[in-house]
């Protein structure tokens, strides 16, 4: 049985690392989440974040800090004595195990009684909407059901903590969508605390109250969804999150409403987020806001184009051979000279390197 409680006010990473040889997959990673939170871990392949959840399953040891539950240090106790309720990329159900003895199992192994095992698990099919397939093995079900038989099993036992680790990897775009809003309803109705692990920034945005984004096993900003999805604080956090367009400019002017800047031979202006050092500067667009305009200051020629139903997205080349990302709403042409701009409230300026 579980040693925690389920109604801790606040999960703490307290500047933990964790070490593999001479790498260094955590660096003192800091954070806390509020019970009923629900937590993304953000980042590119290699930045520590299955890492961080797997040290919280207690999966791995710690190399240097603490895990904390309120007052308990828990990165001290084993897996199971946590009692957290844990979502694998590939499912790890039993194959020859039928839906209900698969979700049952957790309960099994604390020794619940019979009647008690049976009236949870069929809540617990319920709420993921199978109760219909209890009887079903696992094999006879879609990618998405057994998915949903997953994150029923991870439920049933009513974790402190239910920890996800790339749950949707696995699935096509259509149920991915649909796992997405079906896997926030059940957190909502449970009021469980997660913690998903995702290299999706869409997912993250979608899913989570909070988003962490994780580079080199480190922290780089934590914040809602729509902080970081329009003002990342920095330029890696900024690319993670779909600013295809990490542009090296100079600035020409700065003041407290923004900076005016070249690139190439065009000059913007742009909204500065981080502190200027000097005149070397990056500035950061997203495709769907560097748009074709009359007296737009990017000249470039259409290099590749594609329709996407809510416009064409596509690749231009300025003349000295930079590459922009670009959204249209009318129709172009590769070899098509356009003209490109953005409102310069979405031209994020951050310092460049020295």
């Amino acid at each position: 049985m579980s040693s925690v409680s389920r109604d801790f006010r606040r999960l703490r990473f307290d500047r933990v690392s964790r070490q593999f040889g001479s790498l260094a997959a955590l660096r003192e990673v800091s954070l806390e989440v509020a019970r009923g939170e629900f937590i993304a871990l953000l980042g590119p392949s290699g930045c520590g974040k299955t890492t961080a959840l797997n040290c919280l399953a207690g999966l791995l040891p710690l190399t240097g800090g603490g895990i904390w539950l309120d007052d308990v240090r828990i990165d001290r106790l084993k897996p199971e004595v946590r009692g957290f309720g844990m979502v694998f990329q590939n499912y790890a159900l039993f194959p020859h195990m039928s839906v209900r003895r698969n979700v049952g199992f957790g309960l099994k192994m604390q020794k619940r009684g019979r009647a008690e095992i049976a009236q949870k698990v069929e809540a617990a099919l319920a709420l993921v909407r199978l109760s219909d397939q209890g009887d079903k093995l696992p094999g006879q079900l879609s990618g998405g059901q057994q998915q949903r038989v997953a994150i029923a099993r991870a439920i049933v036992i009513e974790p402190p903590l239910v920890l996800m680790d790339e749950p949707l990897s696995n699935l096509d775009a259509k149920l991915r969508l649909e796992m997405r809003a079906e896997i926030r309803r059940i957190h909502d109705q449970v009021g469980s605390t997660t913690v998903y692990v995702t290299h999706d920034q869409d997912e993250a945005v979608s899913l989570a109250d909070r988003i962490v984004v994780m580079q080199g096993g480190t922290v780089r900003q934590v914040g809602p969804p729509d902080e970081l999805y329009a003002r990342p604080a920095h330029a890696d956090v900024a690319e993670f999150m779909g600013y295809r367009n990490l542009l090296p400019a100079r600035v020409l002017s700065s003041d407290a409403a923004g900076a005016r800047i070249s690139i190439g031979d065009a000059e913007l202006t742009g909204t500065v987020i981080e502190t200027l050092t000097s005149d070397a500067a990056l500035a950061a667009l997203r495709p769907d806001d560097l748009m074709p305009h009359a007296d737009g200051p990017l000249a470039a020629t259409v290099a590749a184009v594609e329709y996407r139903g809510r416009g064409f997205f596509g690749t231009a080349h300025t003349a000295t051979g930079t590459e922009l990302f670009f959204r249209s709403d009318a129709k172009v042409e590769p070899g098509e000279a356009l003209r490109l701009g953005a409102d310069p409230a979405r031209v994020l300026i951050y310092a460049g390197p020295p």
